[in-house]
C-alpha cells in the first residue's frame, strides 16, 4: 500500500492554500465587474462559484451520510449546518490536515500513532480523506475554475482590456486546474494496488496534456462564441448533451441513490465537455481517440468558419496570434497525452476485490464502505 508522504502534505496544504485564495479572487473579480458596470459578468462569475458550491456540497454530504450508514454511528446535526453554510469542504481540509499530520510526520517519527492504531489505519484514514476532497476539486475545476478561465478569456478577446484583476483570475484558473488535475492522478495512483507512485516526470507529462487540451478547447469556444453567441451555447449544449449520453450508456453506479447518480451523470457531462475522462475504468483507446478527433475537426472548423463569414478579421494580428496558440497548445497537447498513456500510465484498474476494507477519513476513523469510492468515479 502506498503511503501518506511529507510531499503529499505539502501539496494538500498548497491546495488549501490556493482553494481560499480562489474564492478572494473570484468576489474580487466578480466585485471589479459590479464597479464597472458589466453586470452580467459579475453575476456570471458568481453564478460559477454559486453552482460549484451547491454541487460539492451535496456531494460531500451525501458521502459523510453514507459513511454513517455502513458504520451505524448517529448523524450530526452540525454537519449538515455547515454544509448547508457551504463549509463543508473546510470540514474535510480539517480531517486531512489532522490526519495527513498524522501520516506524513508523527507515524515517521515513532510517535504515538502507530502505537495506538491498527497497522496503516493512520495512512488509510489521510489517504481516504483526501481523496474525497480530490474528487470535490474535481467537481469544482470542471464546474467553475474552467469556465471562469473560458469567461476570463473570452473578455480579454473581446474588450482587449488589460486589467490586472482579469490577469489575476487566469493565473488562480491555471493554478486551480493544476493542482486538482495532478492530485487527481495521485489519488488515482494511490487507489490502484501495486502501482509506482506518480513520479515528478509523469506528473509534468499529465499536467502539461491536462493543461494545453483545455486551453486549446477554451480558445476554439471563445472564437465561436466571438463570432456567435448563439452558435456557441448551441455547440455547448449539443456536446453536453452527447457527453450526458455516453455517461447513461456506460450505466455508472457512484452514487446509491437514482437521484444523485443523475446529479453526478449530469456533472460528468458537463466535465467531458473539458476534458476526457475514463468513467468505468476499462480500456477506451477508441473512445478517446473519437473524442479527441472530434476535438480537433471542431476547432478546425471554427478557424474555417472565420475564414468564410470573416475573412477581414485572419489579417489582424490578434486574430493570427490566437489562432497559432489554439493549434500549437493541441498539438503539444496531444503529443503529452500519447507520451503519457505510452510510458507513464497504469495499464490495469483496481479490482473491488481489490480495494475492500478501505477506511474513511471521517472523524473518529470509522470504517468504510467494502468498495473505495474512487473506484466507482471518473478514471483516467
Amino acid at each position: 500500500m502506498m503511503k501518506f508522504t511529507k510531499q503529499n502534505f505539502i501539496f494538500l496544504v498548497s491546495g488549501i492554500i490556493i482553494y481560499v485564495f480562489d474564492i478572494g479572487v473570484d468576489f474580487w473579480v466578480a466585485s471589479k465587474y459590479f464597479c464597472q458596470g458589466q453586470y452580467r459578468w459579475g453575476i456570471l462569475i458568481l453564478c460559477f462559484r454559486g453552482l460549484s458550491s451547491l454541487i460539492t456540497q451535496i456531494f460531500s454530504y451525501e458521502w459523510f451520510k453514507n459513511d454513517w450508514e455502513v458504520t451505524g454511528t448517529g448523524k450530526p446535526n452540525w454537519i449538515f449546518l455547515v454544509h448547508l453554510f457551504h463549509c463543508g469542504i473546510f470540514i474535510r481540509y480539517w480531517l486531512a490536515l489532522k490526519y495527513g499530520c498524522q501520516a506524513a510526520f508523527k507515524q515517521n517519527s515513532g510517535g504515538d500513532a502507530s502505537e495506538t492504531d491498527p497497522p496503516n489505519f493512520i495512512q488509510k484514514q489521510a489517504i481516504d480523506v483526501v481523496t474525497d476532497i480530490n474528487m470535490l476539486r474535481v467537481f469544482k475545476t470542471f464546474l467553475e475554475t474552467t469556465p471562469q478561465l473560458f469567461v476570463q478569456i473570452y473578455m480579454l478577446m473581446e474588450h482587449g482590456q488589460n486589467n490586472f484583476y482579469q490577469y489575476a483570475a487566469i493565473i488562480m484558473s491555471f493554478c486551480g486546474i493544476s493542482f486538482s488535475t495532478v492530485d487527481y492522478q495521485i489519488s488515482l495512483r494511490k487507489s490502484l494496488p501495486d502501482k509506482d507512485e506518480f513520479r515528478v516526470l509523469p506528473k509534468l507529462v499529465y499536467l502539461f496534456y491536462k493543461l494545453l487540451t483545455i486551453t486549446s478547447w477554451i480558445l476554439s469556444i471563445s472564437l465561436i462564441t466571438l463570432l456567435s453567441v448563439r452558435g456557441s451555447v448551441i455547440l455547448l449544449i449539443f456536446l453536453w448533451i452527447c457527453g450526458f449520453t455516453w455517461t447513461l450508456k456506460q450505466h455508472t453506479t457512484f452514487c446509491k441513490s437514482k437521484k444523485m447518480e443523475y446529479l453526478y451523470r449530469t456533472v460528468v457531462g458537463i466535465i467531458l465537455f473539458f476534458t476526457f475522462f475514463n468513467i468505468k475504468g476499462r480500456k477506451t483507446k477508441v473512445c478517446m481517440f473519437v473524442y479527441y478527433a472530434t476535438h480537433t475537426l471542431v476547432t478546425l472548423g471554427i478557424l474555417f468558419a472565420y475564414i468564410f463569414w470573416k475573412p477581414f478579421i485572419i489579417k489582424e494580428i490578434h486574430f493570427t496570434i490566437v489562432s497559432m496558440l489554439t493549434i500549437l497548445s493541441l498539438l503539444l497537447g496531444i503529443i503529452f497525452l500519447v507520451v503519457y498513456y505510452r510510458r507513464f500510465h497504469p495499464t490495469a484498474y483496481c479490482r473491488p476485490q481489490a480495494c475492500s476494507d478501505e477506511v474513511d477519513g471521517e472523524a473518529g476513523g470509522n470504517v468504510r464502505m467494502e468498495i473505495g469510492r474512487f473506484q466507482n468515479f471518473i478514471m483516467q
